[in-house]
Formats: C-alpha cells, structure tokens, sequence
C-alpha cells in the first residue's frame, strides 16, 4: 500500500484530487491530535480502512501484472479510501460526497463485479 505522499505520488494524483491534497493534509494532522484520546478506536477505524485498502492494492497489482488496464471506477475507490479516512479521522473537514465503511464495502462489491 502506498502512503498518499510517497515518491511519486505527483504523477500519480489525478488533478481532479489535487484540491483535496490540502484536506488529506489536514485531516491527518487532525488525526494525530485526537488520536491520545482515544486509541483503541483510532485503530478499529484503521483496521477498516487498512481492509479495504488491501483488497484495492491486491486487485491492482493483479492487473498491472497481468497487463490489464485499471478500470476508472477502481482508481475511483482509493480516492473515496482517503474521503473515508476525512470522514472518520476529520469529520469537520467534510467530504464531498457520503462515504462510509459499508459505503465502500457495497462499491467494492460493484466493482468486483464488473472484473
């Protein structure tokens, strides 16, 4: 899994999320200061996303070896990983559209249909 701000990571943000970039930002500095209040649930919300995050990277990285284009609605789904991360870290940063654990898990399943 790559981390939002790993090497690369300008040529591989669509500028449709580079407006987003300072929201990401901030919702993980949000993040950190909520973060000693409460752990335990930090990491349940983590494990969510850790989750989901992992069956995107594994479908992706089939394709990309088997030579297979990503389709539009899969690099969708890690762009709405990092909204569900605002949404569950930063929730006064708003996201642009709702997003939630079953959210994705039901666009997930779409998604897996379509391959």
């Amino acid at each position: 899994m790559q981390p939002l701000l790993a090497a690369g990571f300008a040529t591989r943000t669509p500028w449709a999320q580079w407006p987003r970039l300072p929201i990401y930002l901030k919702a993980m500095t949000l993040r950190l200061e909520k973060y000693s209040s409460n752990p335990a649930r930090d990491a349940a919300r983590e494990a969510d996303i850790q989750e989901l995050e992992q069956m995107w990277q594994e479908k992706t990285d089939g394709l990309v070896k088997q030579g297979q284009p990503v389709s539009d609605d899969l690099a969708a789904f890690k762009w709405m990983i990092e909204e569900l991360r605002v949404s569950l870290f930063a929730q006064e940063l708003k996201t642009p559209y709702p997003v939630s654990v079953k959210r994705l898990w039901k666009e997930w399943d779409n998604i897996k249909l379509t391959y």
